[in-house]
């Protein structure tokens, strides 16, 4: 009963933490957001970067490959995987944010509230928090950076394109996708330098409303754009129904 009671109050200094948060951030006219799309890009910018590196380390794939708008006609269905691939990623970067302020927020918080070993363990469990959160950061980079680089260094190839001409090209739909991506974490990294734990949660949720119509964005231009700019950067063209010629 007094466990059950000490989890209400946690979570409803949560909720008044939140709507305290999107208070100030209303009346400071959503400056707060400068802040995480400007960290976001300049994460984003440093994955694409890594990008360019490892896919001149990677040995790419010879076998033909299949992309739409380029070797096939582009479809609404070839949205999905993209989307849901990203939702994947997005729902990562958020669970890290929601770890950040369960870590500096809802742990210490329940922690006062208990004694002995149970405080213990709150208080450790906090810790842990904080680590998963620069785990899942280090993971989404590293894992990023691997498969990005391997699809970068086999589309080169097989176009006969630099590194650089792709990686230029993918901007136009890269650098929403990615800055959408990493909004959780850029805000997370804000608030943990600050010391503003208790903002986190509301953090959460605007940057996930926010990464989601961007999403959409992206992977429409992914889709139905960026061919177009591969093949204008290309001396090779693709039939639908063949093969790569000069």
């Amino acid at each position: 009963m007094w466990a059950r009671t000490a989890n209400e109050h946690v979570l409803s200094h949560g909720m008044e933490d939140t709507r305290e948060a999107l208070a100030v951030w209303r009346d400071g006219r959503w400056r707060v957001l400068r802040g995480w799309f400007a960290l976001s890009l300049c994460i984003a910018l440093a994955l694409l970067g890594a990008v360019w590196v490892v896919s001149g380390l990677l040995t790419q794939d010879v076998t033909p490959w299949k992309m739409p708008g380029l070797t096939e006609p582009s479809q609404l269905s070839d949205v999905l995987p993209i989307l849901y691939r990203n939702a994947l990623v997005l729902a990562l970067h958020a669970t890290a944010c929601v770890a950040g302020f369960i870590a500096g927020a809802s742990m210490p918080l329940a922690a006062e509230q208990r004694s002995g070993f149970s405080r213990w363990v709150h208080v450790k469990a906090g810790e842990l928090a904080i680590l998963f959160v620069a785990a899942v950061t280090l993971f989404s980079l590293c894992t990023q950076a691997l498969y990005l680089g391997f699809q970068g260094a086999t589309l080169a190839y097989q176009l006969h394109i630099s590194r650089l001409e792709l990686i230029l090209s993918v901007l136009p739909h890269a650098l929403i996708e990615l800055t959408a991506l990493f909004l959780p974490l850029a805000a997370w990294l804000i608030a943990s330098r600050r010391g503003e734990w208790r903002q986190l949660l509301a953090a959460t949720a605007v940057t996930v409303a926010i990464a989601v119509p961007m999403l959409i964005v992206a992977a429409t231009i992914e889709v139905y754009v960026w061919p177009h700019i591969l093949r204008a950067l290309s001396d090779y063209h693709y039939s639908f129904a063949g093969q790569f010629a000069r």
